[in-house]
């Protein structure tokens, strides 16, 4: 089994704590804050602490109807998660899974850098490809942008 890393970094303005809150804590207002992508998400065993399972349902416009990640580590503290794609209804051919690990860096401004670390496992010694893991970081990183914008137009949100 091989294993791709990649890592990146976001930085936003809105503090570390609200981006954690929105993304993992109260990650069930993601349909709010994305309607036509995100149709639900759910916890399906636990209560989203460690070990828990979470399922995102996806809208109609979507290539993927779900997905379900188990909770491998959460430190509300330090705002960070590490999790495990296990599940979805899209067949990967050559991923066997994917681990992530996020965390939230404050800045002096406010802010924060979000730096993500994604780890792909292929099946037996399959290649993969950069052209596939890319279309999922820009995914991720457009989902985090959205999020930073619901929060700057809604000072309440997750404070």
């Amino acid at each position: 089994m091989g294993v791709v890393t990649y890592s990146q970094e976001i930085t936003s303005v809105v503090a570390p704590s609200r981006m954690f809150k929105a993304l993992f804590l109260d990650s069930h207002i993601l349909p709010k804050i994305v309607p036509g992508g995100i149709k639900s998400v759910e916890f399906i065993e636990g209560d989203g602490g460690v070990g828990s399972i979470k399922q995102t349902n996806f809208g109609e416009s979507s290539h993927i109807k779900y997905t379900k990640h188990k909770i491998n580590a959460l430190d509300v503290e330090n705002f960070y998660c590490k999790y495990t794609l296990i599940e979805s209804d899209i067949k990967f051919e050559k991923i066997d899974f994917v681990v992530y690990e996020v965390k939230f860096v404050a800045l002096d401004n406010g802010g924060c850098i979000c730096k993500m670390t994604g780890e792909y496992h292929s099946k037996d010694s399959a290649e993969l490809k950069e052209d596939g893991i890319k279309q999922g970081k820009d995914k991720a990183m457009g989902l985090y942008k959205t999020v930073e914008e619901y929060l700057l137009a809604n000072l309440d949100a997750c404070a």
